[in-house]
């Protein structure tokens, strides 16, 4: 970097930065760039869209003003925010990050100002703020950073910015100039931009942010339950299988969540960005399925009055999820056994195949194995979708997962009714870890979410609970689960207990199951309960 005393003493004369001797003292003279501004007036009047004159400014910033990064913003102004457009010297995931509301960091100023900023140290400058984080890397680094606004009259539509290190302060105020030449010339094509794909952008932002939080709310961390059953049979598969592009077949009763492991499976992925689409096989009738499944030609049947994608084609590079596999239809099942062994994909009344890049998960409640014995079944195609079979257990093998569950469902059903239930009470948990759960997760949830609305003093009861968890006599259950985990559920159950009585204290929970406190510890920890849950503000 320069200081005032580090600058030569340069004048500016017609060709740019000269000494004495009439050179280029810095061996760059911005005046070899006027023919740069002529070649993209000419592009911009030919240009369709931005990218051709976008690309030209980024590359004649990269190439010829030796800048290390060159970021390129748009407004989005029903959001009160700039993101970046287009870029170089950035990673896709760095670019996504690059999103500044009005006045915030260097950025957003110039977008809120509609002035140019110039900032000869960047990391020294106070509102840098490495937004995209492609600074982590790069300790005290001593370039400079300029930004531009991008103005049409007196509306800013985005800001062009770029970083480079520095030797001379004139070449600096010289390509702070420059730039907004650039960003004058641009705005006209900028502002049809805008207005052609602000509704289009707006989408894209939405996708984002719903992909960003499906994958939040399915990473597998999230699925519910510490039984040794899930942790060995479920969330171990998950981890590994989500890392391959492998079929996965996963199995169980109805209810488990089998859906749930096929989104974790996917947004766990590298495929997480890309399309995960449903398709329930017992949903649509079969003469619908593989029209719904592959597509169809304008033509191909009666009422096919345009060429349709089908759902295989829509998930191309994602994941598509057949639920209820077991009620595919043998001629459907032969189609789909191509699409796994050759990857391509051909529409009904179509000729020509083409190929796709699908990830498929199924999923059954019936027994295959049976099915393919009794004709109902492909075979090879069996063997093909149960490369990795994944067995969810059903609740009644799960053990103290019900009270986990229970929990979190009462928190579900509080926040969706907006009333207050602090706590299931013991005779109530008893009732539910003695149910057999026949419909398992699904109805379980359900339950629960009845028990809420029945309730009225903050607690759920044993008779706010249906009559068939009443006791299991009277509902011709079994308690299902042995000695060792029924130990290990009144153990957990205890704990919770006086967790919820003693706000999270572990001291005060321990003086109340009359063990010491180190003994609790251990028992929390390998009951893997957290003390953090049941704490209020006032403790």
């Amino acid at each position: 970097m320069f200081g005032d005393d580090e600058a030569p003493a340069l004048e500016l004369g017609r060709s740019g930065p000269q000494d004495e001797f009439g050179q280029c003292f810095t061996g760059e003279c911005r005046v070899t760039l006027l023919p740069t501004l002529y070649r993209l007036n000419a592009v911009i009047s030919n240009a369709s869209d931005l990218a051709a004159p976008l690309g030209m400014i980024l590359e004649t910033m990269r190439s010829e003003m030796h800048m290390e990064r060159g970021v390129v913003t748009l407004m989005d102004r029903r959001r009160g925010e700039v993101f970046i457009h287009d870029s170089f010297g950035l990673s896709a995931e760095e670019e996504s990050r690059g999103i500044y509301g009005l006045g915030e960091g260097i950025t957003g100023k110039v977008a809120e100002r509609g002035e140019v900023i110039v900032a000869p140290r960047l990391h020294e400058n106070p509102d840098f703020l490495d937004r995209t984080g492609a600074h982590a890397k790069d300790g005290r680094n001593r370039a400079a950073f300029v930004c531009v606004p991008i103005m049409l009259g007196q509306k800013v539509l985005g800001t062009i910015g770029g970083e480079r290190f520095y030797i001379s302060r004139r070449l600096l105020k010289q390509d702070a100039e420059f730039l907004a030449a650039l960003a004058l010339m641009i705005a006209p094509a900028v502002e049809l931009y805008l207005i052609a794909n602000v509704e289009k952008l707006e989408l894209e932002r939405e996708n984002r942010e719903l992909r960003d939080a499906l994958k939040e709310r399915f990473r597998p961390e999230n699925i519910i339950g510490t039984s040794k059953a899930m942790m060995a049979e479920v969330y171990e598969l998950i981890g590994k299988v989500a890392k391959t592009r492998a079929t996965v077949l996963i199995l169980g009763e109805s209810g488990v969540g089998k859906e749930l492991v096929a989104s974790a499976i996917h947004y766990s992925s590298d495929r997480a960005a890309k399309p995960f689409i449903r398709f329930n096989c017992a949903a649509i009738p079969e003469a619908l399925a593989e029209s719904q499944l592959f597509g169809h030609e304008k033509g191909a049947f009666t009422g096919a009055t345009a060429l349709r994608k089908g759902l295989f084609e829509q998930a191309d590079g994602g994941t598509i999820f057949l639920d209820e596999l077991g009620e595919m239809s043998l001629a459907v099942q032969a189609k789909l056994l191509r699409v796994l062994q050759e990857r391509v994909l051909e529409r009904v009344g179509g000729a020509k195949p083409f190929k796709v890049d699908v990830r498929v998960i199924a999923a059954t409640n019936g027994n295959l194995a049976r099915m393919v014995a009794e004709g109902r079944f492909r075979e090879d195609l069996y063997y093909r979708l149960a490369v990795v079979p994944i067995t969810v257990p059903p609740l009644r093998e799960r053990g103290s997962d019900i009270i986990l569950l229970a929990d979190h469902f009462v928190a579900k059903a509080c926040a969706a009714m907006g009333k207050s239930v602090k706590r299931i009470s013991t005779p109530a948990l008893d009732m539910l870890m003695a149910y057999h759960w026949p419909g398992n997760v699904r109805e379980l949830e359900n339950v629960i979410e009845r028990a809420v609305i029945l309730s009225d003093d903050a607690v759920i009861h044993a008779w706010n609970l249906p009559p068939s968890l009443q006791t299991a006599r009277e509902s011709g259950t079994a308690p299902g689960v042995g000695l060792e985990e029924r130990v290990r559920v009144v153990e957990y159950e205890m704990i919770v207990e006086a967790l919820k009585t003693s706000g999270g204290n572990i001291g005060a929970a321990a003086e109340i199951l009359r063990v010491s406190r180190r003994v609790l510890g251990l028992r929390m920890n390998r009951l893997a309960i957290e003390p953090a849950r049941f704490r209020t503000s006032a403790s």
